[in-house]
């Protein structure tokens, strides 16, 4: 029997919301295998109204919920299992959350590269494209996919990888979402069980100066260094600087630079388990983070594309940049071989207000000009003209001929409409 959860069940205000947004869905539906899935899919579609997906529960981008629709919440599919006791290759469910993956991974001398927060789920990040903390040694989460299994619209459920149906595995890596339900998640881990992990703090006099030297430092350090910047008006930086290696000595020559980009407040490095970088806050999601966010990505951190920025952050309380290295592992990467086609810049450009702001978006306006591409999990507003910044002319072509065989009624329509 499918568990689900309706309002005025105890279990409700538990389920109804995700990090960056409430909802009041008319029920929650809790599967616990493909063939549950694959039931809730059905009973969803028979009782009409919205339809989400949820994985393990973040939902930054906010579609993972909604109001008087169905929700299949994937929590209960968390297993995190080694395939080969002596080997790389593991099977995560996408209800687990990235903390737990890498807690459960750091016994067998294993990790996988997956964005900065141990609270996100699974499922949404590795469908999406996941911009970690080791990528441009490793990649993104995507390209340490080996296969996967979903359930398609019709209910039917695929296993999927470059031989088994390869038009669909290519898809399930950069818009998973929009072609069906992943169940199960089978990934080639990295042996990279301790790195180097540095925190630094830096007062900020003038935003556009300090980014040209935060990217000139990122560009030019051992594709082994992945750092994340986030920054605001208030004249501070703070950055997680991440070296995928336990070579101390190396680690050092490649972090001392990044003390040279600008005034240090504060600093801290250490040798650790990956597994203590991404870790989970095990916070409950309730909506309590509201978000309003654009995303892009840069080549370079440098001319007007720094002055731009500057002038946004200044728009108001609470806005502020979250800027992550890209580059290196990812960019050796085809552009054409997953739906994920950003595959020559070296900077993902967020930009995130604490709601919707008609000062906030003009500054974007401003700023998108200078950059490329778009980040499907770090945007919040779906229109047509960020659907072909999110994908190229002949990536979206690709993904629309499958869409049309997979889902030719749109029944995946919650994230960017490519149908």
């Amino acid at each position: 029997m499918l568990d689900i959860i309706r309002p005025g069940d105890p279990r409700y205000p538990g389920v109804r919301h995700v990090y960056t947004a409430v909802g009041s869905p008319a029920a929650v539906i809790r599967p616990r295998s493909a063939v549950e899935v694959a039931r809730a899919l059905r009973l969803a579609r028979e009782t009409g109204g919205p339809l989400s997906v949820r994985s393990g529960g973040h939902g930054i981008s906010s579609i993972s919920t909604n109001d008087g629709g169905t929700v299949i919440d994937l929590a209960a599919l968390n297993s995190i299992e080694r395939l080969d006791p002596d080997g790389n290759l593991v099977r995560i469910g996408p209800g687990s959350r990235w903390g737990d993956v890498a807690a459960a991974l750091h016994p067998w001398g294993l990790s996988i590269s997956s964005g900065d927060s141990g609270d996100v789920g699974v499922g949404g990040l590795a469908t999406t494209a996941g911009i970690g903390l080791m990528s441009r040694a490793h990649g993104l989460t995507i390209d340490h996919l080996v296969a996967a299994e979903i359930v398609t619209a019709d209910g039917a459920i695929h296993t999927v990888d470059e031989e088994r149906d390869p038009d669909l595995f290519w898809a399930v890596r950069g818009a998973g979402a929009n072609v069906g339900i992943v169940t199960s998640m089978d990934f080639s881990a990295a042996p990279v069980p301790v790195v180097a992990h540095a925190a630094i703090q830096f007062r900020v006099d003038r935003i556009a100066p300090f980014l040209r030297a935060w990217g000139e430092t990122v560009e030019s350090a051992p594709r082994e260094i992945s750092a994340f910047l986030y920054l605001s008006g208030g004249g501070f930086a703070l950055a997680t600087v991440v070296f995928a290696d336990d070579d101390t000595d190396a680690a050092e020559r490649a972090l001392v630079p990044f003390l040279r980009v600008g005034p240090v407040l504060g600093r801290r490095a250490a040798l650790v388990p990956y597994a203590a970088v991404v870790t989970r806050t095990g916070m409950p999601h309730m909506g309590h983070q509201g978000a309003h966010l654009h995303n892009g990505f840069a080549v370079h951190l440098d001319g007007v594309l720094g002055d731009r920025l500057e002038v946004l952050v200044a728009t108001g309380p609470g806005a502020m940049l979250q800027i992550r290295s890209v580059g290196g592992a990812i960019n050796d990467v085809d552009a054409g071989t997953t739906a994920f086609a950003h595959r020559h810049q070296n900077f993902s450009v967020t930009a995130v207000a604490g709601g919707p702001s008609v000062e906030f978006d003009t500054a974007w306006e401003a700023v998108r000009p200078s950059l490329e591409g778009l980040y499907l999990s770090f945007e919040t507003a779906f229109s047509p003209q960020r659907l072909s910044e999110a994908f190229p002319p002949t990536t979206l072509s690709r993904l629309r001929e499958i869409k049309r065989e997979v889902d030719p009624d749109n029944v995946f329509d919650q994230n960017f409409p490519v149908a």
